[in-house]
């Protein structure tokens, strides 16, 4: 149906709240733990992504405990932290088929263990070859694609402002 455009990943990136919200963990967050949860925006998710250097990575926690940290938060919220890579990575690869030239760099945030998630953009082939010229080792197991000794090349929470 023509009124259903599909909205591209750069347009949902805008229509997303601007500011990061701190709230008291109540609730279903209650799984958690207590005291007070920081909800990012996802500019703050991209900007974050856009701080690690090359040669460096950053997991998914990292990005929380950044904003966690930045916020005077107990925590960052995981389920909107996830949300936020997801769309910042599409878009930033959507910029970057488009020609952009300084897109967020989404192949240097993985997950926790290692790995990169299923769910990026492209390809996993794309974003290991750009891992490979950044002199990471990447190795396939099955389906998965890790990072060999990656805690070496983490960007610690401390040292993104």
């Amino acid at each position: 149906m023509p009124w259903m455009k599909h909205k591209t990943y750069n347009e949902r990136l805008k229509i997303m709240p601007p500011k990061t919200r701190v709230e008291k963990i109540k609730g279903f967050r209650a799984r958690f733990g207590s005291g007070t949860i920081a909800i990012p925006a996802s500019a703050e998710v991209e900007e974050i992504m856009r701080a690690v250097p090359k040669g460096k990575l950053i997991t998914t926690k990292g990005i929380q405990e950044v904003v966690a940290r930045r916020h005077k938060a107990t925590i960052g919220c995981p389920i909107l932290t996830g949300v936020g890579i997801w769309l910042v990575s599409h878009a930033a690869h959507e910029q970057g088929k488009a020609g952009k030239k300084r897109i967020a760099p989404y192949w240097r945030t993985i997950k926790n263990n290692g790995d990169i998630a299923i769910k990026s953009p492209g390809s996993r082939d794309e974003i290991k070859k750009m891992l490979q010229k950044e002199g990471h080792k990447v190795v396939i197991r099955g389906k998965r694609y890790r990072i060999l000794n990656y805690q070496e090349a983490l960007v610690g929470a401390a040292d993104i402002k």
